[in-house]
């Protein structure tokens, strides 16, 4: 197998971060790693140099500030899961962290890189778009709306770091999944949120362009925040994924279920298989 060389820097401040990123032109950030270490191993990415956020300073924590729940990109899944500040302000949020893959990958895999890498069947992107969270960066702040562009594609400019996400607290939240027994990865997965008598569903693995909004049930829930506005939700099987996990229909199906099932359990985060 041919070999070919790759730095690893481990920048120990923004700046230094960011002019190593300018200074080379195939340079990526690294997080957790999760997606691109195996990237790396199947000659999918080839970036002359790796830039380890993993030790920058103001990256990493967890604060609840009134009504807004702040957290560093490279804070993991296992620190939020475990976090009794998440647990108490959003609940589902501490528990959808809780069920991201397995021990090894919630202790190593970080919020930012999961947000920022936008694969079409991670978990955070429902509970960013879900709750309206905004996505802050060393350059801007960017709305959950407007973050999430295509599938692996974000707003996100080149060079460009999440330092935090800032999550509203909603007055109710849940969060359900159906995941891949091989993978854990969401085969359809719903984050609902109320805010006063504004609601947002969030659905994430089905969906053919990526994480959306399920607007259809969001009016519905305006009016009975329950499982009984699922009644009401008509999802298009046009929108949704086919492949070897299931046919677009099949998916459908599934965003309705753990739609009512998120309902059901308020509060909470539930996984299924």
């Amino acid at each position: 197998m041919v070999m070919y060389p790759t730095r690893y820097h481990r920048p120990k401040s923004l700046d230094e971060a960011r002019a190593l990123h300018s200074d080379n032109e195939d340079a990526s950030y690294l997080s957790g790693g999760h997606t691109l270490l195996p990237a790396l191993k199947q000659r999918l990415a080839r970036p002359s140099d790796l830039i380890d956020l993993a030790v920058v300073p103001g990256l990493h924590g967890i604060k609840l500030d009134r009504n807004v729940l702040s957290i560093g990109a490279t804070t993991t899944h296992a620190d939020v899961a475990l976090s009794p500040v998440v647990r108490k302000a959003i609940p589902a949020l501490a528990g959808m962290a809780g069920s991201i893959g397995d021990r090894h990958v919630r202790h190593r895999g970080t919020i930012g890189g999961s947000v920022a890498n936008n694969d079409p069947a991670a978990d955070y992107p429902s509970a960013v778009l879900g709750l309206g969270a905004t996505i802050v960066t060393d350059r801007r702040s960017i709305a959950a709306d407007d973050f999430f562009v295509a599938l692996y594609q974000t707003a996100l400019k080149p060079g460009e770091i999440i330092t935090r996400i800032d999550f509203p607290i909603p007055d109710q939240a849940g969060y359900a999944k159906f995941r891949s027994a091989a993978s854990r990865y969401a085969v359809a997965a719903v984050f609902v949120a109320k805010f006063g008598s504004a609601a947002r569903a969030a659905v994430t693995g089905a969906g053919s362009a990526g994480v959306f909004r399920l607007r259809d049930l969001e009016e519905a829930l305006k009016r009975d925040f329950g499982p009984a506005a699922v009644a009401h939700c008509k999802v298009d099987p046009a929108m949704m994924m086919d492949d070897l996990a299931g046919s677009s229909e099949y998916r459908a199906n599934l965003v309705a279920v753990m739609a009512r099932r998120a309902l059901q359990h308020l509060g909470a985060a539930c996984s299924y298989k």
